[in-house]
């Protein structure tokens, strides 16, 4: 691989996973812009090392020597899962993280992407992605107004329940 393919792939992982960085940035979530950037351009990496390997494997003699550049993409996907991990926590009976979590998981795909030169791919992806985060987020209101709405009007139909005497000794 040539030195402006790897440029190249680097920076398109940088700025794809930049822009995913930031819409989280800019939502106030601790795993934002920065580590958004380091995950997509890391996961980059790894797939440009395993691609590199893979060819000086395959052009070495003896012949029978194969390598799996998948290896290093499937220990991505599993390693990013340790670090999606740490973004989500429970606070009583809600749970927070769960989107920034898939972000970074996606995020690292596009990252993969991107080392394999797979650009439409990764492009189109950070497309989609952006629209389901910032574009879903006027639907993702409306469903809380309804549901809160249903939640009242079916709390008014109920009867007061009676209430309880102390227990007696």
């Amino acid at each position: 691989m040539d030195e402006r393919t790897l440029i190249a792939r680097l920076a398109l992982a940088l700025v794809l996973g930049g822009l995913l960085g930031l819409e989280r940035e800019l939502r106030g979530h601790a795993a934002g812009l920065r580590t958004h950037l380091l995950v997509s351009l890391g996961s980059c990496l790894f797939t440009l090392v395993s691609v590199t390997a893979g060819q000086a494997v395959d052009s070495a003699e003896p012949s029978f020597i194969r390598a799996d550049v998948t290896r290093i993409a499937s220990q991505i996907v599993v390693g990013i899962g340790f670090l999606g991990g740490g973004a989500i926590f429970r606070h009583g009976t809600s749970v927070h993280g769960l989107t920034t979590a898939a972000n970074l998981w996606l995020t690292a795909s596009v990252g993969l992407a991107a080392g394999f030169g797979f650009f439409l791919g990764a492009s189109v992806t950070v497309g989609f992605a952006l629209v389901v985060l910032v574009g879903l987020r006027p639907v993702e209101h409306w469903i809380e107004r309804f549901s809160k709405r249903h939640r009242i009007a079916k709390d008014s139909q109920r009867e007061p329940e009676a209430p309880r005497s102390p227990p007696q000794s």
